[in-house]
């Protein structure tokens, strides 16, 4: 089994920069698509940037060109650099890792969620 560790809690001013890490361990052999979504209080999971196992980005409208997504595979780690903070940006985020299974299979894991906080 695969499990996804987050680290990077925390309370920020508006216009602060907080760094959110999740590695992930076990029974690895190669791992694709590595992404962070979020969950704010009354409203659905949203995919916030996601990053393939080539390197190439996605990002939401909203934190595009404040948020940077990046991966570590040596260490099986992506990361996700959030700047320029605002109250919208708080909610609960969560790292996803696909792991291949087979040539056309796949496994989806889920970190335990980190708490982001913007606020005055």
């Amino acid at each position: 089994q695969v499990q996804l560790v987050e680290s990077g809690e925390g309370l920020v001013q508006p216009g602060g920069s907080l760094r959110l890490s999740c590695a992930a361990s076990g029974s690895i052999s190669s791992i694709g698509r590595m992404a962070w979504y979020r969950q704010a209080p009354g409203k659905q999971r949203e995919l916030v940037a996601s990053i393939s196992s080539g390197g190439s980005t996605n990002y939401a409208a909203s934190v595009k060109g404040r948020f940077t997504i990046s991966r570590d595979n040596a260490k099986n780690t992506v990361y996700l650099q959030m700047n320029s903070l605002i109250p919208e940006d708080t909610a609960v985020y969560y790292c996803h890792v696909r792991i291949p299974t087979g040539m056309f299979a796949y496994k989806d894991y889920w970190g335990q969620g980190t708490q982001v906080t913007v606020s005055s």
